[in-house]
């Protein structure tokens, strides 16, 4: 046998050993897979609380709630007279955190751009735990 003809059969069953991992994996994907977050649309938000500066909840059709983890959050969240801003490019739905394109102003000044990590729809158990204060 040639080096060429021993080179060819071992990658040829390297590829048959790859495709038949990658079938099994694929096999095993469903049991182990995360369920994905529900698509919701901008028009659909009515009000917003935050806790802290690093997770603001969002009221989506008068019964669901998100909770947005934050990565560039800001303690203007929680000052008196503030709102977020959306901005709107295309689409409004949204479907995960780069979705997403959202500012905070108090209406004096420049609009704090603020960033999710994160995006989960709670539970109506885990809505019913956040402090009456803090639901949006």
């Amino acid at each position: 046998m040639t080096k060429l003809t021993f080179l060819m059969r071992a990658a040829v069953a390297g590829f048959a050993l790859a495709t038949a991992g990658v079938a099994q994996a694929q096999t095993d994907a469903p049991a182990t897979a995360k369920p994905r977050t529900p698509c919701f649309s901008l028009s659909d938000w009515h009000g917003w609380s935050s806790p802290s500066r690093d997770v603001l909840y969002m009221k989506v059709r008068h019964k669901d709630v998100y909770r947005l983890g934050l990565t560039r959050g800001t303690s203007r969240l929680n000052s008196a007279g503030s709102h977020i801003v959306s901005v709107v490019r295309g689409s409004d739905r949204i479907c995960n955190p780069i979705d997403l394109d959202l500012r905070v102003s108090d209406g004096l000044g420049f609009a704090m751009p603020i960033r999710a990590k994160t995006i989960t729809k709670l539970t109506p158990e885990e809505i019913a735990a956040i402090p009456k204060k803090d639901r949006p």
